[in-house]
């Protein structure tokens, strides 16, 4: 039975306070949506005055939550669960099947020591050096070219550095395939049509690519190092002592390359950032941690990466009066949640200096999923996103000269995930 307080099951509730959740009036809400899909939850919620309300999409009864609160019960276990919570579309493109995202209880927590294990500070240390090393290799390259779209120059820097790290064998024939593969698995992941349809089709390209490397490894047909997260995720044993099969040791492999490479939105963001707040490049070039720290965690806060996450209601309960039905999808307003009056003063102003005092609640800031890694869905990755952008910071203010042109910098919200309409185009490129 559901914990958290004010959290009751059904069975105890009295029928004089039980209350539905607030609906939105749309009969299918999916077009919406898609048109402010950062916006979408926050102005909704704010219409009906409710940070909890039901809504359609693509057909299905969907609870949707924002701000802080009803992230602390969305990342209660005994109230929501994620398997079987993604949208097909999602799980044959963003997540794969049957990866870590989608399991709950024991097996999710003995899966998630795997990735924690991986990403520990120290081999988070020695893939934020191999990106360093590219990035000194790119800039050679490009101070050779008339102009650099950053967003795209990114993506093959970063499979080279996480596949070298990871122990995958990535001939450099190899590395332009290979990248539009993993990007397509988060750029297209949530378009529709055509860019979809290639997002599917790199999906299960990807996996075949993956689960033969895997195969192979098993094999002894090529050697890698045990603390590689391709021999610790090949040779993983579950909780019933067995290995993962191929196709799932691919997933998994991919939920490592895949967030890496996806980095480089976070890292136009932060070349962003640096060019609409000149008065930070200096405190960032002078060292302080501290302030490199700060600066990337409000990217994080103010840009919009993805915009919700998925569940599923475990069981009956009720929350502040509302009830909560068995099996109802809900999504979680990570955009929203980030840009809560309720807790962030002035949330839309753009403060580094915010985060240089009293860390904010697992709950209020969730750029990535809430609540503790350790125990709960959010992303064990996060310590690999904070480095990464904090090295490229180092190199864009220490080790690059550049001139950003003219270009079309505003965000375009419309798209998953959001980018610079110009995908932040830099010129004279000079490495120091």
């Amino acid at each position: 039975m559901c914990g958290w307080g004010e959290v009751r099951g059904t069975r105890l509730a009295v029928w004089r306070w039980v209350a539905s959740i607030p609906r939105d009036p749309s009969l299918e809400a999916s077009f919406a949506l898609k048109r402010d899909p950062y916006g979408f939850i926050s102005e909704r919620a704010r219409m009906l005055g409710s940070d909890v309300f039901e809504t359609r999409l693509l057909l299905r009864r969907t609870i949707c939550m924002t701000g802080p609160q009803a992230a602390r019960l969305f990342y209660d276990p005994r109230c929501f669960a994620r398997h079987g919570a993604a949208p097909a579309a999602l799980r044959k493109t963003l997540l794969g099947q049957g990866g870590v995202q989608t399991l709950d209880g024991d097996a999710h927590l003995h899966r998630k020591r795997l990735f924690l294990e991986l990403l520990a500070p120290a081999r988070v240390a020695a893939l934020v050096r191999r990106a360093a090393h590219e990035w000194e290799r790119a800039a050679q390259r490009w101070k050779a070219l008339p102009r650099v779209e950053l967003y795209a120059e990114l993506q093959p820097l970063l499979a080279r550095a996480v596949c070298t790290w990871a122990g995958v064998p990535l001939a450099e024939s190899e590395v332009a395939a290979r990248t539009r593969e993993l990007t397509a698995l988060f750029d297209a992941a949530g378009s529709a049509g055509w860019s979809h349809l290639q997002a599917r089709r790199a999906r299960a390209r990807s996996e075949r690519w993956a689960a033969d490397i895997v195969e192979r490894l098993r094999e002894t047909r090529f050697h890698a190092a045990e603390d590689t997260a391709v021999h610790r995720i090949a040779f993983h044993r579950e909780l019933d002592g067995a290995l993962l099969p191929p196709r799932i040791a691919a997933v998994e492999l991919l939920n490592v390359l895949r967030p890496t490479v996806a980095t480089s939105v976070y890292v136009v963001f932060a070349a962003h950032a640096l060019h609409a707040h000149p008065d930070w490049r200096a405190k960032l070039a002078a060292g302080d941690p501290a302030h490199a720290d700060a600066f990337v965690q409000e990217i994080r806060r103010a840009y919009p990466f993805f915009p919700a996450v998925p569940a599923r209601v475990r069981e009956d309960f009720v929350w502040r009066d509302l009830e909560f039905r068995a099996g109802t999808r809900a999504l979680l307003d990570l955009y929203g949640t980030n840009h809560d009056p309720r807790a962030w003063e002035e949330p839309e102003a753009f403060r580094p200096e915010r985060f240089l005092g009293e860390l904010p609640s697992p709950f209020a800031f969730v750029p990535q999923g809430g609540a503790d890694p350790q125990l709960h869905h959010r992303c064990p990755g996060e310590g690999v996103v904070l480095e990464l952008m904090k090295q490229a910071l180092r190199f864009l203010t220490g080790s690059l000269d550049y001139t950003v042109p003219p270009q079309d910098l505003a965000i375009d919200r419309t798209r998953l995930p959001a980018l610079p309409h110009s995908r932040f185009v830099i010129t004279d490129v000079r490495p120091r």
